[in-house]
């Protein structure tokens, strides 16, 4: 008998030519919530929040394309083709809209999703999401050198540094070295063209009037890659968002705070029921 408290684990084949591995947890009657990883991430990046999700809730955390146990396919790293990945994932598992909860660069195809398919997103949760970073050039900058160079087999030291960059307090050891051995799992093209085909290439800030979804953004006040003021401009812009700061966190704060994260996004979803 399946478990519903369990992490299950399963791959689908997608209208799109990608097999993708995910994650799934809870009650398969109860609301969709699909959760989307960063850049170099996988579905184990929500492995701290998802044991502590209502199992009310019916979860999926997809590998995407290009990371984790799922597909690499020589081409398409655009945020197009995240975005259709998005659709074609929610058909083959049978969820029409879903709570789309997003960490980081996620949340820059998350954001699209809402604007171009409105019809599948029920919430929006932004956690540690930039607006757009097209004009960054500190992360331009940053990534140029970061990749220059770059080639297989990835250094796990690299990697390491990589990741602890992104957090404000130390993370649980056995966790941080499963993440990068996670992300050693995305090969050095895939650092690249995912980096060039979303990262540095989405800019959908004159379009957050059009977002329709309930949105809520989480941001942590020592995120050394993100601006307080660009969280505020994005929640003034969104119909239905409110932003939530927590104190003393870093850019990560769902690794950081997985209790915090799992306590407010409960809460807004019996905040705002789906339409």
């Amino acid at each position: 008998m399946r478990q519903p408290n369990a992490v299950q684990f399963a791959e689908v084949h997608l209208s799109t030519d990608v097999t993708l591995h995910y994650a799934e947890r809870g009650d398969r009657t109860g609301e969709a919530i699909i959760f989307l990883h960063a850049y170099v991430d996988s579905w184990f990046t929500f492995s701290q929040m998802l044991p502590l999700l209502s199992p009310e809730y019916h979860a999926f955390a997809p590998d995407q394309r290009g990371h984790g146990d799922s597909d690499k396919p020589q081409c398409c790293y655009a945020v197009d083709d995240y975005v259709a990945d998005v659709g074609a994932f929610m058909e083959a598992v049978g969820i029409k809209e879903a709570t789309l909860v997003c960490s980081s660069s996620a949340g820059l195809i998350a954001q699209r999703v809402a604007l171009d398919d409105p019809h599948r997103v029920s919430r929006l949760v932004l956690i540690g999401s930039p607006t757009t970073l097209v004009n960054n050039e500190a992360v331009r900058e940053a990534g140029k050198e970061m990749l220059a160079g770059l080639e297989d087999p990835i250094s796990p030291e690299f990697v390491r540094e990589f990741q602890a960059s992104t957090t404000h307090h130390p993370v649980p050891e056995e966790f941080f070295s499963t993440l990068v051995s996670e992300s050693l799992k995305v090969p050095a093209r895939i650092w690249r063209e995912y980096f060039e085909g979303v990262v540095l290439t989405v800019d959908d800030t004159s379009r957050f009037g059009e977002i329709e979804a309930p949105t809520l953004i989480l941001w942590g006040e020592q995120d050394a890659f993100l601006e307080r003021e660009e969280q505020e401009r994005r929640a003034a812009a969104i119909p239905e968002a409110r932003l939530k700061v927590y104190l003393d966190t870093g850019h990560v704060v769902h690794w950081e705070r997985p209790e915090w994260v799992v306590r407010d996004l409960e809460a807004f979803m019996k905040d705002t029921p789906p339409t």
